[in-house]
């Protein structure tokens, strides 16, 4: 394939060509454009070859590889990941490091083996869990390690870090706050299937960790009826002070009243990372009181007048993944020879890394722990209750 380059960009859509000429004349770089889907996976194949003019020849900067989706059902996603790193390029004026962007979207194996034979020695991405093993396949015999921007922690391995946002992390923080202003006996609605079962474990954990007791759960298939009955099921058995309700701010809302009935009045209801800027919330008296756990907002707000003053449009919330992504690589980029392997030790600083999202660390396991602030709804506004560490202890 001919691949994406951050810095050299040939061709780029009517859309982002006056903000490509601002950038070039910025940083000497240029907006990724939407191209054609040029990569197919069929199964199996040997590792290609790299053009003799695929990449110009680096001596002074470090290849790093982009492997998001840029067609199909997920391509503003990886579009919005691409120019928030062409961004943290530009703002930090870095110039030893060529980010080039591989399209996942028809083979995240292909685009991974492309992106080794390209001499890249670090990827960041892929988006999606379920691309993890190909990408993985493609780029451990090289020795090339991974950050993914998902979110799910059982991808995580020696050579994959996972960085998106762990939803067991807000609930465990939640929990922990909850705990200390009188929360004692918790009850859970969940829905079904993997992510209403890591909630679920997650509250449980973090009642083993944090105490409190367990006293009853309901499940659900996601839908206003259902979550709605299985309220009504927990509400009947009783017995509970808090309740957490591992879903969207949407649905939370139609099962709020329902917990609440019935001289339950005082319930204090816990929600997760998806009722983040959720405006919903503000507009129900149901879940007044209700709290969750979140990554600051404090410098996102920035990032995303930044990113639509450049680009036209506003950033999918999981851009600043991008982002941090590319200043957790020159944070390390400073002790990293050219043309050398990554070194991916220097990712389990225990005094962290700080990016638009706040303060964040690799723990051994892989899997990212990220600063998170508590949040409460209150009188119909989203207030910060209880900050987010600015930075981790060593």
């Amino acid at each position: 394939m001919k691949p994406l380059h951050n810095c050299v960009s040939r061709v780029f859509s009517k859309r982002f060509a006056a903000v490509a000429i601002t950038a070039a004349l910025l940083g000497g770089c240029q907006v990724i454009p939407k191209t054609q889907p040029v990569i197919t996976d069929s199964g199996p194949a040997p590792t290609p070859e790299p053009s003799a003019t695929a990449l110009p020849t680096d001596a002074t900067r470090h290849r790093v590889a982009l492997l998001v989706p840029m067609s199909g059902n997920t391509a503003e996603v990886g579009q919005s990941l691409a120019n928030a790193t062409t961004m943290a390029l530009l703002d930090t004026n870095a110039n030893n490091l060529r980010i080039t962007t591989y399209d996942t979207s028809r083979g995240a194996g292909s685009a991974a083996r492309q992106a080794i034979a390209d001499g890249n020695k670090l990827i960041l991405g892929p988006l999606l869990a379920a691309n993890v093993p190909a990408v993985q396949a493609a780029a451990r015999p090289a020795r090339v390690p991974a950050i993914s921007f998902s979110n799910d922690a059982s991808v995580a391995s020696a050579d994959v870090f996972v960085m998106g946002h762990i939803p067991e992390q807000s609930i465990r923080r939640t929990v922990q706050y909850a705990r200390g202003r009188g929360s004692n006996n918790f009850a859970a609605l969940v829905p079904e299937g993997e992510y209403g079962q890591k909630a679920f474990d997650a509250l449980t954990n973090a009642l083993r960790d944090y105490g409190g007791s367990l006293v009853g759960s309901a499940r659900y298939a996601r839908g206003n009826t259902s979550i709605v009955s299985a309220a009504q099921r927990l509400r009947a058995a009783g017995g509970y002070d808090t309740v957490l309700i591992a879903d969207g701010a949407r649905l939370a809302v139609q099962a709020a009243g329902e917990l609440k009935r019935q001289g339950a009045e005082g319930t204090r209801l816990l929600g997760t990372e998806l009722w983040s800027g959720e405006s919903v919330l503000t507009r129900s008296s149901a879940v007044n009181g209700a709290l969750f756990s979140a990554v600051s907002d404090n410098r996102y707000r920035r990032f995303a007048d930044s990113y639509e003053a450049r680009f036209g449009s506003k950033p999918y919330r999981i851009a600043t993944l991008g982002y941090d992504s590319v200043l957790l690589t020159l944070r390390v980029a400073r002790d990293w020879r050219i043309g050398s392997n990554f070194p991916k030790s220097q990712l389990f600083d225990r005094g962290g890394f700080l990016g638009v999202d706040g303060a964040f660390r690799f723990g051994r396991n892989g899997v990212v722990e990220r600063a998170l602030e508590v949040r409460e709804v209150r009188s119909g506004n989203v207030v910060a209750v209880d900050a987010a560490p600015s930075s981790f202890g060593r």
